[in-house]
């Protein structure tokens, strides 16, 4: 391996989360809608393909246990559509690929909730019909999106874009993003109780 090759990389993946500070007022308020939507008993739902799936159940995770092994709180609710693999396949094989998200969010979806989608690219068909979905349940939306967002920031109510077109480089972003945003979450309901 070449010396070179790690510094671009890394370089790279700076870039991309120096990306974020164009949109801190974007952040903020997206950790607002959270806090408030938890506050009103609603619960964070969150989705994406791929490697944003497993990012999903990650961040899903972090919520449900805690991010901070030093803290501890009371679960907050969060839920990765992308878990359920008899689920996928049924909605795959019954209807369409297409809408193995937005037929979880019919289902579970409440008033108060809160969606996060998760696309590198923002061109997902599945990622937009469950954001059309969103948008009919008045259920708000954050969309943790790449590139330039692509048609899925048309639906969603707050798009957090990193400013690269590296789908690795994103992804990691998108990690440092989430773990930023729920942390202030956290410290909002943890101020709340003390």
């Amino acid at each position: 391996m070449k010396k070179k090759n790690l510094k671009k990389i890394i370089e790279q993946s700076i870039s991309a989360k120096k990306s974020l500070l164009l949109i801190e007022d974007k952040i903020s308020q997206a950790i607002n809608m959270i806090y408030k939507r938890l506050s009103l008993g609603g619960k964070i739902l969150l989705c994406g393909n791929g490697g944003s799936a497993a990012d999903a159940q990650h961040l899903s995770a972090e919520f449900l246990v805690r991010l901070d092994p030093k803290r501890n709180r009371t679960p907050i609710p969060a839920i990765s559509l992308a878990t359920d693999m008899s689920t996928i396949t049924a909605c795959s094989n019954d209807f369409t690929f297409d809408r193995i998200f937005s037929r979880n969010l019919e289902a579970l979806g409440s008033r108060n909730d809160i969606l996060i989608a998760i696309s590198t690219s923002g061109k997902s068909k599945n990622i937009i019909e469950v954001l059309k979905v969103a948008k009919k349940k008045k259920i708000l939306s954050i969309g943790f999106f790449g590139n330039d967002g692509g048609n899925a920031k048309k639906f969603t109510d707050l798009s957090l874009i990193v400013k690269s077109n590296n789908v690795a480089r994103i992804q990691e972003t998108h990690i440092l993003l989430g773990h930023f945003i729920f942390e202030q979450v956290e410290n909002k309901i943890m101020k709340l109780k003390t």
